[in-house]
């Protein structure tokens, strides 16, 4: 590799991990991912960046275009992104035309889009006469949009599953009770996450039980400015007094026992993301079935004791049928632990035939 080349590939690596901060700008939640967008010179300045701000919305590379000081400038000059730009016309048209469109010469993309309408795009970029590479920083790229790219992957939302217990794996104490097993720091990080989300989900015990709002909130109790719809499965109805009814999205209920068939119904309505927040039946159940792609545990330094367990049966019968989990993260809020951890057992990676 000569100077010349080991300068291009120094600047377009440095491209790629500012156009992974700016996908950060964008919502988390929703049916479209989180992209960045970096436009180079042939010298490799840097001449205009963009990022997706949600379904509807321009995409990151046609936000990028348009920042450009001249139109002109795109002759010659390099998009890197972080996802291989969409090849359908959809809320917006397809990116790769509009980068053809525009006389980018050279197309950099992280990762591959998974979707069977929406990816193509490396494709016909190439057919067009573009230099285009895939694979640069693809691990981060992978890492940042997860959720999304398990979601259009597997054609069912990324299911994050959240219990919050006491060291001795208690979710409440013998009579019920479990407000508040973990401090301010721990329920806060809840709400964040729950605003990262599409939906939240219990079951109809825990709705029954506890009367939660499911809303996400601030840490002065105010409503964040995303709120994921609430849904509750099972088949007890809903109380006409329940807090959910005052949820500011639409209550969602949906009937019945199979998960798996209430998540193709969810994806079906362009959810992405669902956090199941309980209870322990449901998120037992949620296990069993092999449908969870992260577990989120709060543990508290306390001991409660009882029969009030943070998960019941998982289908678990020897030692040799235990669901390993690989930790992600361990944090500290306040007192408390935030663990995250994936069940070990990667995901099938080929496209849904619904994308």
């Amino acid at each position: 590799m000569n100077a010349v080349t080991t300068a291009v590939a120094t600047t377009e690596r440095a491209a790629m991990h500012r156009a992974l901060e700016l996908a950060l700008n964008g919502p988390r939640h929703g049916v479209n991912p989180q992209v960045g967008c970096v436009i180079l010179s042939a010298d490799g300045e840097v001449l205009a960046e963009g990022w997706h701000a949600g379904a509807g919305t321009p995409h990151a590379e046609v936000v990028a275009l348009s920042a450009l000081a001249d139109p002109s400038l795109a002759h010659g000059a390099t998009a890197v992104v972080t996802l291989e730009p969409c090849n359908h016309q959809g809320r917006t048209g397809p990116c790769s035309e509009a980068l053809i469109s525009a006389g980018i010469a050279r197309v950099v993309y992280a990762v591959a889009d998974p979707g069977h309408r929406s990816s193509g795009g490396g494709e016909r970029m190439r057919a067009a006469g573009l230099s285009v590479e895939q694979g640069l920083l693809g691990t981060e790229a992978e890492e940042a949009i997860r959720p999304w790219l398990t979601a259009v992957r597997l054609g069912r939302p990324f299911v994050t599953v959240k219990w919050a217990s006491s060291l001795d794996g208690r979710a409440a104490a013998a009579d019920g009770t479990s407000q508040w097993i973990t401090g301010p720091s721990a329920r806060d990080d809840v709400h964040r996450r729950r605003a990262e989300a599409d939906v939240i989900v219990v079951g109809t015990g825990t709705m029954l039980a506890d009367d939660p709002s499911l809303t996400a909130r601030d840490a002065d109790g105010g409503l964040r400015a995303h709120q994921p719809r609430p849904v509750v499965i099972g088949t007890r109805e809903v109380p006409a007094g329940a807090q959910l009814h005052a949820h500011p999205s639409a209550l969602r209920r949906i009937e019945g026992h199979d998960l798996g068939a209430a998540l193709a119904e969810l994806y079906d309505d362009e959810v992405r993301s669902v956090f199941v927040e309980g209870g322990p039946t449901l998120a037992s159940a949620f296990l069993a079935a092999g449908l969870v792609d992260e577990v989120l545990v709060y543990l508290a330094p306390t001991l409660i004791g009882g029969p009030r367990t943070a998960l019941t049966d998982l289908g678990v019968g020897t030692i040799g049928e235990q669901i390993a989990l690989t930790l992600t993260s361990v944090t500290r809020l306040g007192d408390d632990l935030a663990i995250v951890a994936r069940p070990t057992a990667s995901a099938p990676t080929t496209p849904s035939p619904k994308e």
